[in-house]
């Protein structure tokens, strides 16, 4: 690694901490990045996405791409000087790209000052190192920049484990990318022989070691929401989560919904760490809204195992809303990126019911467009049939609701139940756990409720509360 490389890395490293004042108003302090989207020209892409059975996703053109590239690069507070899209014909096992791309970008980054060229792609080490001795400056590729970005949003320890799982995972293989150290020998103790254990070998170890211990301590935190959610159950609200791409307006339909404070910009992965919250529906029933990590094509697979305990709120929901930006040029393959990683999470969108689309940001497309998408809306099924609503502007968000306790109410029981008149407690506890339907009294003072539970619930309800006789019901 170069002194300038070291320097990059230091500041990337610094993006990571809070800022001070000061630092926020230093402008000048910026990386200048360039950001190169390398994309394999369509007929390439085929042939290579089908020989590992993926299927092609032909909707996101090469300029939405680096589009969402820049912005994830910004996301990082770098100064983003320019973008180059690359159309390859073949992946070059060395560089990636072609040599005379390597040779025009190597003179671009000179003349520029670039100091941090990221790739929009996935790079094997010996790939990142070979381009960085090209360029004279630090390169990342697609996963390492969202490491960078991750590491910026980790607020909780959950999340800071999370991540750093991620990065050491990330890391491990590239050892030899950074360090030339790495490659010398220790030697024995004292005078025993043998070649002793390489610096390599002795920090992946250590990172090992580390990832060991990490590991460790999220099967802890996946126990303590394992805990959680078993009190929840004990009196079980249902759960509804949202899920979407990044920037889809999650955070901002979460906190319209439940007045919450939780970071709602227009950036990339401005959610990180789960947030729930419980709320009322329009007819009195309970629920938890959990907001969750916004999901972006090509997400690491390594990102994904580490935040599957987070993911987990996602499989327990009753109800997960789909949070799609409909106004977005990409938002058909937004949502196949969306419905991919839920379906390798194990999310069964035959199911019905489970899954409710929801079409954000109808504020900002047009009259035309709007109808146009209330149609196509109204041509789905029922149950499939998705919701128009403004986050911003709470256009929507009633019927949104209302379709909600819909769903939930197909998997509710409803009970006639009988209580003493004394029993006031018993009282307060229903009106605060249930949805009560109807309640009268009989001639002798017991009050008679009718109340509609969430079907985990009604055994636990039967064994609290006596059943009304058939006769009270009936009259």
């Amino acid at each position: 690694m170069t002194q300038r490389q070291a320097d990059v890395q230091t500041g990337l490293e610094e993006t990571r901490r809070p800022k001070t004042r000061r630092a926020v108003e230093t402008k000048t302090a910026r990386t200048r990045a360039l950001v190169v989207g390398a994309y394999l020209n369509p007929r390439q892409q085929r042939r290579a996405e089908a020989a590992v059975t993926r299927t092609v996703d032909e909707s996101r053109s090469s300029e939405a791409r680096i589009a969402e590239a820049r912005g994830l690069a910004e996301a990082i507070d770098v100064d983003v000087v320019g973008t180059e899209i690359v159309s390859l014909s073949q992946i070059r096992p060395a560089t990636y790209l072609g040599q005379g791309k390597v040779e025009a970008l190597a003179t671009r980054t000179k003349d520029e000052a670039i100091d941090l060229v990221i790739m929009d792609c996935a790079l094997s080490p010996v790939q990142q190192r070979n381009l960085e001795k090209a360029f004279d400056a630090k390169v990342i590729d697609r996963t390492g920049l969202i490491l960078e970005i991750f590491g910026r949003r980790a607020l909780t320890r959950e999340g800071t484990l999370q991540v750093e799982l991620a990065h050491l995972n990330y890391q491990k293989s590239r050892l030899v990318r950074s360090w030339t150290h790495l490659e010398r020998q220790r030697g024995g103790f004292g005078f025993l022989g043998g070649p002793g254990e390489t610096q390599i070998e002795t920090d992946r170890r250590l990172i090992q070691e580390r990832i060991t211990r990490i590991e460790r301590d999220l099967e802890k935190v996946k126990k303590t929401r394992g805990l959680h959610r078993k009190s929840r159950r004990a009196v079980p609200y249902p759960v509804v989560a949202l899920v979407g791409y990044t920037n889809a307006g999650k955070s901002t339909l979460f906190n319209r919904l439940t007045q919450a404070g939780v970071l709602a910009e227009d950036l990339l992965f401005a959610t990180l760490d789960p947030t729930l919250r419980a709320i009322k529906l329009p007819r009195g029933s309970e629920i938890i809204l959990s907001d969750t990590v916004g999901f972006i094509s090509d997400l690491p697979t390594m990102l994904i195992a580490a935040f599957k305990a987070t993911l987990e709120e996602v499989l327990e929901a009753d109800v997960i809303l789909h949070v799609r930006d409909i106004a977005h040029e990409d938002s058909e393959a937004q949502r196949a990126d969306v419905e991919k990683v839920l379906a390798e999470l194990g999310i069964d969108f035959e199911q019905p019911g489970r899954v409710l689309e929801v079409w954000n940001k109808i504020d900002v497309v047009d009259a035309e467009r709007a109808l146009v998408l209330l149609n196509a809306a109204r041509r789905r099924p029922s149950k499939a049939r998705p919701v128009l609503i403004s986050a911003l502007t709470g256009q929507g968000v009633d019927e949104l609701l209302a379709r909600v306790e819909s769903l939930l109410a197909n998997e509710r029981v409803t009970l006639d139940l009988a209580l003493d008149a004394g029993d006031g407690q018993g009282r307060h506890w229903l009106y605060e756990h249930t949805e009560v339907l109807g309640r009268r009294e009989t001639s002798d003072g017991a009050l008679l409720l009718t109340v509609s539970v969430p079907s985990a619930m009604a055994d636990n309800v039967r064994q609290r509360f006596r059943l009304a006789p058939k006769a009270a019901r009936a009259g």
